[in-house]
């Protein structure tokens, strides 16, 4: 057995042992129901750790900063700085994509040099004729090939999560696996409304299975002697981010797309993904989190779905290490969600919720922005909208997409359709359109 199927074979024993009846114990069924969630106090988003009030004029570099460094320190880790100089390649072109409609562009993007080195393929569709458009940029969970069934679009070769078992088992592309993922990427629409669609397989930064940081981006940046990441630097989550501003660095060298016009949009744990990356990189123009629950817009304090006990527990590569003091302890961090959205302010963001997606907690998603909307407010936005902020969730399928924060909570499951792509691209033309 070779050493990387023998540490891919370790990690499914680890994640089967981590959902047994035995490992289980250690932690709580999940709860979903609202009376018994426990009283809580959020963070105030104008009150630092110290008590010390701050004022809207001086929010960013007293509050805010405080708020990110927490994040990074105590959630998701702290990444190093991207490379010094950008190295990519354009891999192929077809100017005639999507009948004619389109530019199908893959580019090559090097993260480490190294022997060899670690690269990033970013597979682009924008608009025939057109310069300097607006983009979406993502990642996805399938590999580029799996987005549309374009025949031309390269199949990845990468590690490949199988869906079927949560990720864990490594299964190599194949042509049936071409266009799988199709019906959360309508790249026809988005290019139709005028938009660049730009997404990455995140598999190509960092493996989504823990073995320790051993596979992906994080050796490339280890010091002398290092052998994982500390407490307080990056997980999974982090490294993603950070591949997705490098994505925006790449959009900085080219002509075809407005680098200040880039909206982030992320699904499930790449809904996280984009919320931090959006925080963390203020060069986003708008971030679009999707369904991203726990550990993304989902209040942790809420204790409803997934907590930070069970995510820390199935996924302890998402989060870096200090993260584990909070199981069972969430009241303790001094921050929550609510505030990882009020970062992003001004900027503009979207929340989207599924009413059958209660191990993302709905509600929740929809207080964070809730209560990320005086921030927002007292930077001079709008908000959610409207002279204040809904009291309660909206109805099924009743977007808020007026104001500088977005919200909808749809029909249906865990999952990316066309009615939420609709909501974005509205959004993007309220806010990047004319920009």
């Amino acid at each position: 057995m070779t050493i990387r199927r023998s540490r891919l074979l370790f990690a499914a024993i680890l994640y089967v042992l981590s959902t047994s009846s035995l490992f289980a114990q250690k932690v709580p069924a999940p709860n979903y129901d609202e009376s018994k969630i426990p009283e809580f106090k959020l963070p105030d988003p104008f009150v630092r750790v110290d008590g010390t009030k701050v004022s809207p004029r001086k929010w960013h570099e007293e509050r805010r900063e405080e708020i990110m460094e927490i994040f990074g320190k105590e959630m998701y880790g702290i990444a190093p700085p991207g490379p010094k100089v950008l190295e990519s390649e354009l891999i192929n072109q077809d100017e005639n994509a999507l009948n004619g409609k389109a530019v199908r562009e893959e580019v090559d993007i090097t993260l480490a040099n190294g022997e060899p080195p670690l690269k990033m393929r970013m597979l682009i569709y924008r608009p025939k004729g057109e310069k300097n458009v607006p983009v979406f940029l993502t990642l996805n969970f399938g590999g580029n090939h799996s987005i549309n069934a374009d025949p031309a679009i390269t199949l990845n070769k990468n590690w490949m999560r199988n869906r079927s078992d949560r990720g864990y088992v490594d299964h190599k592309a194949t042509e049936r696996t071409r266009g799988t993922a199709a019906s959360r990427w309508p790249v026809e629409m988005i290019v139709d409304r005028g938009y660049a669609l730009a997404t990455i397989y995140y598999g190509d930064i960092d493996p989504d299975f823990d073995d320790g940081f051993q596979n992906g981006v994080h050796p490339h940046y280890y010091a002398k002697g290092q052998k994982k990441p500390r407490p307080d630097e990056w997980g999974s989550i982090a490294a993603w981010a950070w591949g997705l501003s490098r994505g925006l660095d790449y959009f900085e060298t080219t002509k075809d797309i407005d680098a200040e016009r880039v909206a982030v949009m992320g699904h499930s744990r790449l809904g996280k993904t984009s919320l931090w990356a959006g925080a963390n990189d203020e060069r986003f123009a708008l971030v679009i989190s999707n369904n991203s629950g726990c550990g993304g817009a989902a209040l942790n304090r809420r204790r409803i779905g997934e907590s930070v006990t069970r995510i820390n527990t199935s996924f302890p590569h998402w989060f870096c290490d200090n993260f584990l003091k909070y199981n069972h302890n969430e009241d303790a961090l001094p921050v929550d969600q609510h505030l990882l959205v009020a970062s992003i302010a001004p900027r503009p963001v979207y929340i989207a919720s599924a009413v059958e997606d209660t191990w993302a907690d709905p509600k929740g998603e929809f207080l964070s922005a809730k209560y990320a909307d005086p921030v927002y407010r007292a930077l001079g936005t709008d908000g959610l909208g409207g002279e204040a902020p809904p009291e309660e969730q909206p109805e099924v399928d009743q977007p808020l997409k007026t104001g500088t924060i977005g919200y909808h909570v749809r029909s249906g499951k865990h999952d990316v359709t066309d009615f939420d792509w609709t909501q974005y691209l509205d959004f993007a033309d309220l806010h990047l359109k004319n920009k």
